[in-house]
């Protein structure tokens, strides 16, 4: 959408008309993060290493909790290495085409290592510590997708590595207290993609409780609208042999079917091997 203002993006994306009407303080960046999209094709162009490095820079200044900085990204460089986790997703295969291929990281290692370093004890050995490290490396890789988009570039996370948590952590020697949250390709768009739309802000914004009191009818507005703009065809409905196919196919009923199959129940003594404690 060239030169969208920012209550036509905001239509675009929720299905509804927000005005904040004009001189919006930080309107180019606010409707840059309106319109942004994910891209899976890419140009044949390599991606600056200076730009790089400026774009990692701009991840690691996100905000982290309590100033830990417990997020790392791991650049998967090596041909060999990248070839084998393209392999483990053969569905994905923008991932052995994108230009930059890295994997984003919980690291509760170092703060461990720091209380080694100053002879003090690590009191925080449980569940919440793995969140703490998660979020920081999710506010990181966000705010890294943030400035590539700035640049001109485009991303897909790959959420999938985590099916392979422990064959890609002896891939890139992950040690104790650390473990993937996510792959992300990196690279030029070579088409211009389009906005996907999202559940209504009705579903996801509450005031002083939480409110799914109208999930039913919220949900079936949005797969309407959402399959009127990019419709499913038939033969692309998932799990036909097991679910057969809906005539009223959408959003909803994609991600029902989808997380019908259990997927990473390996992921948490995976994460306990590593030696982070979940309790």
């Amino acid at each position: 959408m060239p030169n969208a203002s920012i209550a036509d993006l905001i239509e675009d994306r929720f299905g509804v008309r927000i005005d904040p009407g004009s001189d919006v303080p930080g309107e180019e960046t606010l409707a840059r993060v309106l319109a942004r999209r994910t891209h899976r094709r890419y140009a044949d162009r390599p991606v600056p290493e200076p730009l790089l490095q400026t774009l990692l820079a701009c991840a690691f200044s996100a905000s982290a909790k309590s100033d830990l900085q417990q997020s790392g990204v791991i650049l998967v460089r090596d041909p060999a290495k990248r070839a084998t986790i393209a392999g483990w997703i053969p569905d994905m295969p923008w991932i052995a085409q994108a230009p930059v291929f890295m994997v984003w990281i919980g690291d509760s290692r170092r703060i461990r290592r720091i209380c080694d370093l100053r002879g003090k004890p690590f009191g925080n050995d449980h569940l919440d510590s793995f969140l703490n490290a998660t979020a920081d490396c999710a506010l990181a890789m966000q705010t890294f997708i943030l400035a590539a988009e700035a640049a001109g570039l485009g991303s897909c996370c790959i959420s999938a590595v985590r099916n392979h948590a422990q064959a890609l952590a002896d891939l890139l020697e992950m040690p104790k207290w650390v473990f993937p949250v996510a792959g992300l390709c990196l690279g030029w768009p070579d088409r211009e993609g389009f906005i996907s739309a999202r559940l209504p802000l009705s579903l996801s914004v509450h005031t002083d409780r939480y409110d799914d009191s109208r999930l039913e009818e919220e949900v079936d507005g949005y797969d309407r609208r959402r399959e009127a703009r990019n419709p499913t065809p038939p033969e692309k409905q998932r799990d036909r042999d097991l679910y057969g196919t809906s005539p009223a196919y959408g959003w909803s009923e994609d991600k029902a079917r989808q997380v019908s199959h259990t997927e990473r129940d390996n992921l948490g003594p995976f994460v306990r091997r590593q030696g982070i404690g979940l309790e």
